[in-house]
């Protein structure tokens, strides 16, 4: 039997999706999901983000109902999974390997599922054509799958996916067997997909990229809990983990212990090395004599060139230009402090102001206290 609850946010009359509670697994000692809690709101593109191992997977498999959770619940619109087999669950997998049937047209592997189910010809006639609509290949019907694309390919297993009409389609890394120009082009296609047909999508993938495109919302996971949840926006600019800061985008980053403490800021000092003044930032306090990770982004640094100076308040180095990374629009100087050996990446701007610099050179970097994010070295994850 279904277990009934309420499936609204407590602050607004949202409707609820998926909701997990305090869910676990263990495999023997390891611990793959701990205590993990979440919301996800009707109609989301929701990503779970995190390394290899992290947890993300088993949590995805026990959302589908191919593992059962060893204490907590999950809940499909308002309804417990508990005990519910995957072939009974409101939800489909499309897996990183599409298992398509090379011996079925494209319609027929689209119809597979409900030919399982007997749902009559000529409704399945109908979903079909409307569900290969809904991914812009209405003309590929007929097709023999050995004529798609690699693009289209994960279209079809979409389809096939929404056919049923699911409440949740659960996708498993599903652009990690593709080449990288077509897993840039499907990042924006399945961006768009989803705001077309409207069902929430929950996107398993490790590559950040990935999650912050298409995402309304990511959870960072880390030793099977959630470091932080958020909009992509809130994750790259306010980190609340030492962990969420160095894995989502790049970040230059210095071990440190603080020395002063003024409010909602601290002073650090590098051991060997310069003394850099930032933000508190992350769920942690900090004090005195503290150890503490010492974050700022390539991009908020500016290279000071000509009469140019520091401000006063910024943070600053003296480096050597160690090579010159050219990547089109993310083109960075990779330096070096001088002072301790340090490298650090800048971010060069497409202007062309710093086209004139020169491997050997000296320079000076300086970015602001605002863009210099410390965090606890205790800082642990959390579920959220």
């Amino acid at each position: 039997m279904t277990k009934n609850v309420t499936a609204k946010d407590s602050n607004t009359s949202t409707i609820i999706d998926l909701e997990t509670r305090n869910v676990n697994k263990h495999y023997g000692d390891f611990t793959a999901v701990d205590n993990v809690s979440l919301q996800i709101e009707k109609g989301s593109f929701f990503s779970i983000l995190g390394p290899s191992g992290c947890g993300k997977t088993t949590l995805l498999r026990m959302i589908a109902g191919f593992d059962e959770p060893d204490s907590g619940d999950i809940l499909i619109q308002s309804n417990s999974m508990l005990g519910v087999p995957a072939n009974k669950r409101p939800a489909n997998m499309v897996f990183q390997h599409l298992a398509l049937f090379p011996m079925m047209s494209v319609a027929d592997n689209v119809a597979y599922g409900l030919k399982q189910r007997k749902v009559n010809p000529a409704e399945i006639s109908k979903r079909v054509k409307n569900a290969l609509e809904s991914v812009d290949l209405g003309d590929s019907g007929k097709k023999k799958i050995s004529q798609l694309s690699g693009g289209q390919k994960q279209r079809i297993a979409i389809a096939r996916c929404l056919v049923l009409e699911p409440k949740l389609l659960l996708l498993d890394e599903p652009l990690g067997a593709l080449d990288l120009k077509l897993r840039e082009h499907m990042k924006v296609e399945l961006k768009q997909m989803q705001s077309r047909v409207g069902t929430t999508f929950i996107y398993i993938t490790h590559d950040q990229s990935e999650a912050l495109v298409m995402s309304n919302k990511v959870a960072v996971m880390n030793n099977g809990a959630f470091e932080q949840v958020g909009t992509p926006s809130d994750l790259y600019y306010h980190p609340e983990t030492s962990f969420v800061a160095g894995f989502v985008g790049d970040a230059n980053r210095w071990k440190a212990k603080v020395t002063q403490v003024d409010h909602v800021r601290c002073t650090t000092q590098v051991a060997n090395g310069p003394a850099l003044r930032g933000k508190i930032t992350g769920t942690k306090p900090i004090a005195v004599g503290d150890d503490v990770d010492v974050f700022v982004r390539p991009e908020a640094i500016k290279i000071i060139q000509g009469e140019d100076k520091p401000q006063e308040s910024d943070n600053s180095l003296q480096c050597r230009v160690v090579d010159l990374l050219f990547n089109g629009a993310n083109s960075a100087a990779l330096l070096e402090d001088i002072a301790t050996g340090k490298e650090l990446h800048v971010a060069l701007p497409q202007t062309g102001e710093y086209i004139g610099l020169q491997k050997g050179e000296s320079l000076t970097i300086a970015w602001s206290q605002d863009q210099t994010h410390c965090f606890s070295a205790r800082s642990k994850s959390t579920s959220k």
